[in-house]
């Protein structure tokens, strides 16, 4: 794992966000068992068997060096209970690479708690501040309010609907492309 992400921890209000540890993995899996997480995602419920193999290749990005292509995903637990509840992570925006994205799912016993945002706010910080991007996008579905909320508190600006996209992109068409540049994020937490 490289140095910068084998120090990172972030700790806000009520989360901690660091990278996956190899007992990590039977509470992610469990959380991800809910067919419900997925209703506007392009993935489902996998096996334990497809599930170790993608928990394997979440660990192996960390070797990935921020100055290549890069896609890492985190693991979120809160502070009070150090329950597993979710996960966020930032990198390559496949459709459009070399652009970056942040993306994150929170367990279905914890919607309506503001964790999401609490979490994608720590990692939008941690992708400006530590990694050095300038830029971030984010996409959803059009149905899903929750992710557009959130997007908006953190300063995120709709840029544009997804559309003509074929091959293994076509299931993004109809989604929602947002975008955040690090300064409208600074100005945005100084509200």
């Amino acid at each position: 794992m490289q140095s910068e992400l084998s120090m990172m921890r972030l700790e806000t209000e009520h989360l901690i966000i660091r990278p996956y540890i190899e007992s990590d993995l039977m509470e992610s899996f469990e959380l991800m068992q809910n067919p419900e997480l997925f209703t506007y995602m392009r993935m489902g419920v996998l096996s334990f068997e497809e599930y170790k193999g993608l928990f394997k290749w979440l660990i192996d990005s960390y070797n990935t060096p921020f100055n290549m292509p890069f896609k890492y995903s985190f693991a979120i637990r809160t502070k009070a209970t150090d329950a597993f509840i979710g996960w966020c992570g930032v990198g390559v925006l496949d459709l459009s690479a070399p652009d970056k994205e942040l993306y994150y799912l929170i367990g279905r016993d914890y919607w309506g708690n503001g964790y999401a945002t609490e979490a994608a706010s720590a990692l939008t910080a941690y992708a400006f501040d530590v990694i050095g991007l300038d830029k971030l996008f984010a996409k959803a579905n059009s149905q899903n309010t929750a992710s557009i909320g959130v997007f908006r508190k953190l300063g995120f600006v709709f840029e544009r609907e997804l559309m003509g996209l074929t091959g293994d992109y076509e299931e993004c068409n109809g989604e929602l492309l947002h975008v955040l540049t690090k300064e409208r994020f600074r100005k945005q937490a100084e509200i």
